[in-house]
């Protein structure tokens, strides 16, 4: 049987994951019926402020101790990790190049972006959707 501490994890997992999920529907959404589809500032829009957030979440855990393992797990890996993963590059690639890693933080935000899409392609032309 789970242990009552580690249900919480869970349930704080699963209840910022279904906010950030809402969240992240609700707000492209808004902002596409504003701003029409010629690009996708919906996205855009969630990705930026998902990295204000994190790095408002980490800010609050980190330096002011303000947030603990639950709440992280609740707000960065639940909330953030469902509205945007950019965040979490963003905030990795930040601690790689605050500890004076810059190759492997530029090596980590470029090889995301480009393998990323060259994997996008890939998969899209073996499902033949494109």
């Amino acid at each position: 049987m789970m242990a009552e501490a580690e249900m919480g994890k869970w349930m704080g997992l699963a209840a910022g994951s279904l906010a950030g999920g809402f969240a992240r529907y609700f707000l492209a959404t808004w902002v596409y019926g504003i701003a029409g589809t010629g690009f996708p500032y919906g996205t855009l829009l969630v990705n930026i402020s998902g990295c204000f957030l994190i790095g408002l979440f980490d800010g609050l855990a980190e330096v002011r101790f303000l947030l603990g393992p639950d709440e992280r797990i609740l707000l960065m890996t639940g909330f953030c990790g469902a509205y945007t993963t950019f965040s979490t590059l963003i905030l990795e690639t930040s601690k790689l190049a605050g500890g004076g890693q810059w190759p492997r933080a530029a090596a980590n935000f470029f090889g995301s972006g480009a393998l990323g899409f060259l994997l996008f392609r890939l998969g899209a032309a073996v499902g033949g959707i494109r």
